[in-house]
């Protein structure tokens, strides 16, 4: 488990979590080069009173970040949360509509404990089958259109098909593709930290 603050910061410093798996603990790379960090790096630089802390473990399904929420939220009390889970469910073949319940209730007590969500979408590789491959990545969207959360529609635009930004087994950014994840994050996060000025 990663649990580090990403940027120094005073005891008013307003905190961001990020909730996720593999793609957000940096599987495969080190932990400095991950998007996390690098969006931690931008944060200090432009927007000083936000901490980052990463809740990602490498194979957490939904189930597990729902079962590891409370205790994240109460440790970090987030203004912000970006929820990047669902990838490990759907490789798992599981269900998707466990999966959508469980990212609804995250979403709901991240909300109920005073921190705005975002919404990190993922996609699976096309030999699952076109009907479970289209229950999974719907999911993203129709939590983000009920529940009124940004969407960042697939957190690896522009990275997953492209070999030279992949590692060897095909479902993981390596180092170089770290930074076009971090700026997709970041301009879903940027009008939310204008927003709350």
């Amino acid at each position: 488990m990663i649990l580090i603050s990403l940027t120094p910061g005073a005891d008013a410093a307003q905190s961001i979590v990020v909730l996720g798996d593999s793609i957000s603990a940096g599987y495969g790379i080190e932990i400095q080069q991950g998007w996390v960090s690098l969006l931690a790096k931008k944060l200090q630089a432009e927007w000083p009173a936000y901490q980052i802390y990463n809740e990602s473990i490498s194979g957490d399904t939904s189930a597990g970040g729902l079962a590891r929420l409370d205790q994240a939220l109460k440790r970090h009390k987030p203004k912000l949360l970006l929820l990047e889970l669902g990838a490990n469910d759907g490789l798992r073949g599981l269900s998707a509509q466990g999966m959508q319940d469980n990212l609804r209730e995250i979403i709901v007590r991240s909300r109920k404990a005073g921190a705005d969500v975002i919404l990190l979408g993922m996609k699976i590789p096309p030999n699952y089958g076109k009907r479970y491959i289209d229950l999974f990545y719907n999911i993203y969207p129709a939590l983000a259109e009920q529940l009124k959360v940004p969407l960042v529609p697939f957190i690896l635009e522009n990275v997953a098909l492209n070999p030279k930004l992949m590692q060897a087994d095909g479902l993981h950014p390596n180092a170089q593709g770290q930074p076009l994840i971090a700026e997709t994050v970041w301009q879903t996060l940027q009008p939310l930290l204008i927003k709350g000025k």
